[in-house]
Order: C-alpha cells, then sequence, then structure tokens
C-alpha cells in the first residue's frame, strides 16, 4: 500500500520547521511513500525547496497564494498513492506515524485514518490553557478517545484517506479553511462529514499514530486564541447550514458543562483562572455561531 504524504507551505520565514518537518516525513519506518509539497504562490520558497530537497517526489507551486483547501486539492490530483495523507509544516510526525496509519487500513478497513497530535512547546507551556481547548492550538484536546475507534474526524497535520473515496468525495471545499488572513475553519471536519454522509463511515482514530504539532508564542496570545475560537463557532454553524451534523459538538459543550466546569471547582488558583479561560473561550465560540446564525437568518428573509 503506498501512502502520499501532501504538506503545503508558502511563508519563507517558516522554513526551518518546513525543513523539520520534511525530515520527520523522510525519516519513517514506513517506506512506500510519495512525497508531494504544495508551494502556495511563493516562488522564491518554491526555488529554495527544489535546491535543497532532491528527495521529495514532487514539488508544486501555485501561480497565486489559493489557500490551504485548494492546495490540498491540487496535491490530490498529482497523488498516486493508495492512500492519501494530509501533513502541515509546522508538525514534527514521530518515526512510526506513517506504520500506524497503514495499520488502520490493513487492519481496521479504514476508509480515513488519522492520529493523535500532540502540543510541542516552542515556548514555556500555558498553566491556564485548558486542555479541552488544545484543539485551539492544533492539538488533540481533553475528551478525545484514549483508544482505537471510529470518529467523525482527525484534524489536518494527521488524517488520511483511501484515495478513491477522497478523489470520489471531490476533495475540499474551497470556501473552507485558512486563505491568507482569514480564519474560516472546519475543512477536514465538514469533509469527513461529507464522507460518513457519502459512505456511512468516519476515520478511525489511532492514538498511536503520534505528530507533534509545534505551539508558537503567538499562538497562545489571547488575541489569537480568541480569534480561532470566534472562527470556529462561525465555520460550525455554517456546516449546520450545508445540512450537516454537529452533534460531536454538541456533546463537546455538555461535557464543559457538566464535567470541566465542576472539575475546577476547587481550592486553586490554577484551576480559577482555568476555569476563567474556558468560559471566555466557550462564550467567544457561541458569538461566531450566533453572528453566523443571524447572517443567515436576515440572508433568507
Amino acid at each position: 500500500m503506498q501512502i502520499s504524504i501532501i504538506i503545503c507551505t508558502y511563508q519563507t520565514n517558516r522554513y526551518p520547521d518546513f525543513a523539520e518537518a520534511i525530515n520527520s516525513l523522510l525519516a519513517q519506518n514506513y517506506d512506500n511513500t510519495e512525497l508531494i509539497v504544495v508551494v502556495d504562490g511563493n516562488a522564491e520558497l518554491y526555488a529554495k525547496i527544489k535546491t535543497e530537497y532532491k528527495s521529495i517526489d514532487k514539488i508544486i507551486l501555485n501561480d497565486k497564494n489559493l489557500g490551504l483547501s485548494e492546495s490540498r486539492n491540487r496535491g490530490i490530483k498529482e497523488a498516486n498513492g493508495d492512500v492519501v495523507a494530509f501533513f502541515d509544516d509546522d508538525a514534527v510526525a514521530a518515526d512510526n506515524w506513517l506504520e500506524e496509519i497503514a495499520r488502520m487500513y490493513s487492519d481496521k478497513g479504514a476508509i480515513a485514518a488519522g492520529g493523535k497530535l500532540v502540543p510541542k512547546w516552542v515556548s514555556k507551556e500555558p498553566k491556564i490553557l485548558p486542555e479541552e481547548y488544545y484543539w485551539l492550538i492544533g492539538a488533540t484536546h481533553k475528551g478525545f478517545p484514549e483508544v482505537v475507534t471510529e470518529v467523525r474526524n482527525t484534524f489536518g497535520s494527521n488524517i488520511s484517506f483511501n484515495a478513491d473515496v477522497l478523489k470520489a468525495l471531490g476533495g475540499f471545499k474551497s470556501e473552507m479553511g485558512v486563505k491568507g488572513t482569514g480564519l474560516l475553519q472546519g475543512e477536514e471536519t465538514e469533509l469527513c462529514a461529507r464522507m460518513r454522509e457519502k459512505f456511512g463511515k468516519g476515520v478511525i482514530y489511532n492514538p498511536a499514530a503520534i505528530v507533534y504539532h509545534k505551539v508558537f508564542p503567538e499562538r497562545l496570545r489571547l488575541r489569537f486564541l480568541l480569534k480561532r475560537a470566534f472562527w470556529q463557532g462561525y465555520s460550525k454553524r455554517m456546516m449546520k447550514e450545508q445540512g450537516y451534523s454537529i452533534t460531536e459538538e454538541s456533546e463537546f459543550v455538555r461535557t464543559l458543562i457538566f464535567r470541566s466546569i465542576p472539575d475546577r471547582l476547587k481550592p486553586s488558583w490554577t484551576k480559577l483562572l482555568q476555569l476563567v479561560f474556558l468560559s471566555i473561550l466557550t462564550l467567544t465560540t457561541a458569538s461566531g455561531y450566533i453572528l453566523r446564525s443571524l447572517e443567515f437568518r436576515r440572508h433568507s428573509q
């Protein structure tokens, strides 16, 4: 079984992180791979990668910045593997990552598979950021399953699909996902929801398939976290408008109310600060959802 790995990049100043990501993919225990890099509208970066990484199978340059979803779709068109996996340019894969992903297809009959995203702190780990909200920093959050099981979706640095299934779905929707300074989110979630609707199956999650996702200091700033939370709520409302279920999000909110909040009602400053932060992030996410709901109602009238 050949696995095509697609990694998209566009920032020249992130080249050292990109290089670490690529080196981790080249060091995989699983050998039957095809590595595809899509450079999103940066000719200088494209030339540098072409010069320094002859071992990359395909390097593609977008003429202009198309955004993450369209860049991934370009990679899908070039992929020859039986499975197509997605990876980010600020992530580092454990040596057995692809081996564990491949096992889900051979042993579990997966049509899509993903694994655990562990935060790789570039600066000091924040004590007041609730683990329930680690999805804001691109990591697997508290409450996610701890055993191999089917879920609706995993996240963009650690997700893969049967190639035929992915092509039957038509890839990612271009209106979803990060583009330039836009923060619309949920491209993987929307694709996986569409997959479940069409094929009746979700993603097989394997917590042993580990990818370390870098968390830079700027991603821990309050403004960044609030923007991410707001746009996550906004994006999930868009998914609902498209007819997809958001029962996982509803269950997440119930868990916050009945488990996460009571767990932090303890005589501890750290727990209290986490509770305050958790409440702020929840309200911010809800505000994004509500704003999109109002916009939709106004446009429907």
